[in-house]
């Protein structure tokens, strides 16, 4: 348990801002779960329109710091290379 003043105000504000990184990597998750489920129906051109939905989400979470831009470029490449894939 926090006892000085700063460290309490430490933990409000981590969980403040907990909140905002839960919410911005679901909503990634869910953009990225959407991709994969048009890449198991094989249907390219719903995969190609919920990627740049992905893509969005993904940049946002870098650009909050909620993930590393390595990861988000792995994460796009791996999407992109597996939508090329479909015949």
């Amino acid at each position: 348990m926090a006892i000085t003043q700063s460290a309490k105000k430490a933990i409000r504000g981590s969980t403040r801002k907990r909140v905002f990184n839960v919410r911005r990597k679901q909503t990634m998750k869910t953009a990225v779960k959407q991709v994969e489920k048009s890449i198991q129906e094989k249907n390219k051109k719903e995969a190609q329109k919920s990627l740049s939905a992905a893509y969005k989400a993904i940049d946002k979470a870098v650009k909050m710091k909620t993930i590393k831009r390595g990861t988000a470029n792995r994460k796009k490449s791996r999407l992109s290379a597996r939508i090329a894939k479909i015949t």
